[in-house]
């Protein structure tokens, strides 16, 4: 017969045993999204987000968020769903942050020697913690999708203007007009294509004048609501057990 303190002692063990595989279990689940998801935006939203002078009014508030919503509403629908952590879209941008301003940092600013102010990293924490605090009080996917989704548009561009207001004034140079982040552009010539010599911002919502910086914040608001929708749906699919029968 085991004596009671050898049982307690026994299980307490399991118990230790179980919070180390977790915990090294986590890292490589912290390395993955890190790697994916940084890889995602790579791909997708490309130069719009990686040089100081392609973050203008018109084009950056759009889509950068539209496809930085995607692994937060997946990985968010999967913590909740399962493990009821409230957590999923910020541990996401936090992973996203963090991956870009070590790719960055090394890659550019100290192998290349760029000045870490021309490919500095723009933030999704507040847009996730809203995503998050909505999920939170509201306990439905559904109140997610619609406000959470376009408060994580809507905020992107507000939440990102105290880090890059100041490479937005206007400076003259070689008589012409353009702003800090241009100057950047010119003196630092980028490899491959030249695209610091195109203008960034020409579109159809220019014809608003000043107003083009709200019509892209909403319009990223409403279409942040469907994306955000299908990726939870993605999410749902990843984190669904299913067992097959034998036959």
């Amino acid at each position: 017969m085991v004596s009671q303190p050898t049982t307690i002692s026994r299980a307490a063990e399991i118990v230790r045993i179980s919070r180390i595989f977790d915990f090294l279990l986590l890292v490589p689940i912290l390395l993955v999204i890190i790697g994916t998801y940084h890889l995602s935006m790579i791909l997708t939203v490309g130069d719009w987000d990686f040089w100081l002078d392609w973050k203008d009014r018109q084009w950056w508030p759009i889509v950068t968020p539209l496809m930085g919503i995607t692994f937060p509403a997946a990985i968010q629908y999967g913590l909740w769903k399962h493990l009821r952590l409230p957590i999923g879209a910020t541990v996401c941008t936090v992973c996203l942050l963090l991956g870009m301003a070590i790719t960055r940092w090394f890659a550019y600013h100290l192998w290349t020697n760029y000045p870490i102010n021309l490919v500095l990293p723009a933030t999704l924490i507040p847009g996730a913690l809203l995503l998050d605090f909505v999920l939170l009080t509201s306990r439905s996917f559904f109140v997610t999708a619609i406000l959470g989704g376009m408060l994580f548009g809507a905020v992107f561009y507000p939440a990102n203007w105290a880090i890059f207001a100041p490479f937005h004034q206007p400076v003259e140079y070689n008589s012409s007009l353009m702003t800090l982040a241009d100057v950047s552009g010119y003196s630092y010539i980028r490899p491959g294509v030249p695209e610091y010599l195109r203008i960034i911002e020409r579109g159809v919502l220019r014809t608003y004048d000043t107003y083009a910086t709200p019509l892209s914040a909403f319009c990223a608001a409403v279409l942040a609501v469907p994306l955000y929708g299908l990726w939870s749906y993605i999410g749902k699919l990843f984190s669904t057990t299913r067992f097959i029968d034998k036959f």
